[in-house]
């Protein structure tokens, strides 16, 4: 692709953009030079670097990123989607299927200055890395697992928690206490204590499947009711008033929204 135009190269810091990068680094990479703005910060070892890399070699470009590792996975990945449909390297028809395993358990949310949980708080932590809940939680891969086609994920799931103790020690690890997680979630806790078995789940996204069938990469083409940007659908018309009958019959009453004068 090292005959990509100056355009086409903004074009392409657009995309990544959408996901969050504040740009895209790239070197076109020639029969007797590297074209880039990058060139003039790059030692000949580092270049010799970049090739065993990339593999690159004359009539390439190597594109970089560099930010959070979540903005740059989600820039590369869906930079990478994109320049194999413009370079013509996704076969139509074919069904490339991959299943995603170890997942991180949990994430650092910078904004709360705390732990949560990547998939769901019930999640079990791999049998090896229990240890490091509480000495490095970063690193604790989870029992999760998801299987995509062509890109697109097409369900997900996970291996549950079935022991007390162990989900009490993730709930601590989430800055839930054992007073609140058993206000919250006694009931799971005590069937627990009963001897739950291992157990598990996957669920499938029905829609996503049906689109890849159908060959179109828009999800509201296989949606039985698609709502439009407003929330409204166009099929039955909702939203829309109801009748009063209705409201009596459910015991609901309709209040008008208090404006600001009147606060």
């Amino acid at each position: 692709a090292a005959d990509l135009s100056r355009k086409e190269l903004d074009d392409l810091t657009g995309l990544v953009g959408r996901y969050g990068a504040k740009g895209l680094a790239w070197i076109k990479v020639l029969e007797s030079e590297w074209q880039s703005p990058l060139t003039k910060f790059l030692s000949e070892g580092e270049r010799e670097a970049l090739r065993g890399r990339t593999g690159a070699g004359p009539g390439d470009v190597i594109f970089m990123l560099a930010d959070d590792a979540d903005i740059v996975n989600e820039g590369l990945a869906n930079l990478r989607l994109e320049m194999g449909r413009r370079l013509g390297l996704v076969k139509d028809g074919l069904h490339a299927f991959a299943w995603v395993v170890d997942f991180p358990l949990v994430e650092w949310d910078e904004e709360g200055q705390r732990w949560d949980a990547l998939h769901h708080p019930f999640t079990a932590p791999q049998a090896a890395d229990i240890a490091m809940l509480e000495s490095d939680p970063a690193t604790v891969r989870a029992r999760a697992y998801d299987t995509i086609c062509n890109g697109f994920e097409l369900g997900s799931g996970s291996i549950r928690i079935h022991e007390r103790d162990l989900q009490l020690k993730v709930f601590e690890l989430l800055g839930v206490g054992s007073e609140e997680a058993q206000q919250r979630f006694g009931h799971m806790l005590n069937a627990f204590e009963y001897g739950a078995p291992p157990h598990g789940g996957f669920a499938f996204g029905i829609d996503r499947v049906a689109m890849l069938l159908a060959g179109t990469e828009n999800i509201r083409e296989v949606i039985a009711f698609p709502k439009t940007m407003s929330a409204s659908d166009p099929m039955t018309g909702a939203p829309m008033p109801i009748a009063l009958e209705q409201l009596d019959e459910l015991h609901l009453q309709v209040q008008e929204a208090a404006t600001p004068a009147a606060q």
